[in-house]
């Protein structure tokens, strides 16, 4: 490989003859993500490294097949590669989506984030093991932002510390301000779309008013929206996505876009990958 010196379980060469096993029928159950490359490249030799490092850091949430260009010809034929690097992702056996040349980190884990991809079991369960006293993880980061105030990565782990133990509103202040590429990061964003839930959630009819309303006038945006954000919050993925597909489907212009954007931050605190999976191509099937 053009970074890595040896193989691993998430990073590997693939060639023509396995293609098959390891590409097509992997996808099926963890998403792939193919990057063609070559020795000579050299935005190759600067993407190379992201790629791997991010395989690592989603711990399974996909694996990262990697293509020589010249010594794979016939693969490279066919997807049709007229320059390198050239990255695709193949979910379910199928191609969903790719970019041409070396994107920064972030730009990447907002094209994975996009296609249904999420850090794997290893990375949750690694979360949930770390730091068992929340007010001790609480003032050890408190301490380190205090030690260094420009270090953005500090106030990402104090959010996410503070939004375990319930201290939304200052969590939600810290996340507020960190840079547009942080908030790209799987945790960040997923606590970023938390955070507008709840605010939006904050003074809103419960859900039993909002199906009342909903009776009696279809047509309530405003009621579909709240009621499939409350849904959400409650635990009930499937019918709160079902209430804001059905909001895009109404209207997918209502409120300069609000129902894509309330979907997209359904997506990111839904734990069920399958369903959010489905429901993420209805969505792309009714805007486009």
């Amino acid at each position: 490989m053009n970074t890595t010196a040896t193989a691993t379980p998430r990073v590997f060469d693939v060639t023509a003859e396995s293609f098959e096993r390891d590409v097509v029928e992997r996808s099926h159950h963890t998403p792939v993500l193919l990057d063609f490359w070559a020795t000579w490249c050299g935005p190759c030799k600067s993407l190379g490294p992201i790629l791997e490092k991010l395989a690592d850091d989603y711990g399974g949430g996909f694996v990262l097949a990697k293509v020589d260009v010249d010594r794979e010809q016939a693969l490279a034929g066919h997807f049709q590669i007229r320059s390198v690097p050239t990255v695709m992702l193949v979910q379910d056996g199928q191609v969903t989506g790719g970019f041409p040349g070396a994107l920064p980190e972030g730009q990447i884990r907002q094209f994975l984030s996009q296609h249904g991809v999420e850090p794997g079991d290893e990375v949750t369960a690694g979360a949930g093991q770390a730091d068992q006293d929340p007010g001790e993880a609480i003032a050890r980061l408190r301490a380190a932002v205090a030690d260094e105030p420009d270090k953005a990565e500090h106030k990402l782990e104090l959010a996410l510390a503070l939004m375990a133990a319930g201290e939304t509103e200052e969590a939600g202040g810290l996340l507020d301000a960190l840079p547009t590429e942080l908030t790209l990061e799987p945790r960040a964003a997923r606590a970023c779309s938390q955070v507008r839930i709840m605010r939006t959630l904050a003074d809103a009819p419960s859900a039993t008013d909002l199906e009342a309303r909903l009776a009696d006038d279809p047509d309530d945006h405003a009621a579909r929206h709240l009621l499939g954000l409350r849904l959400v919050d409650a635990g009930d993925g499937a019918a709160g996505l079902e209430q804001l597909l059905e909001l895009l489907r109404r209207d997918r212009g209502y409120q300069d876009g609000l129902p894509r954007r309330a979907l997209l931050d359904a997506f990111n605190v839904v734990d069920d990958e399958a369903l959010v999976r489905a429901a993420r191509r209805r969505m792309n099937s009714l805007l486009f």
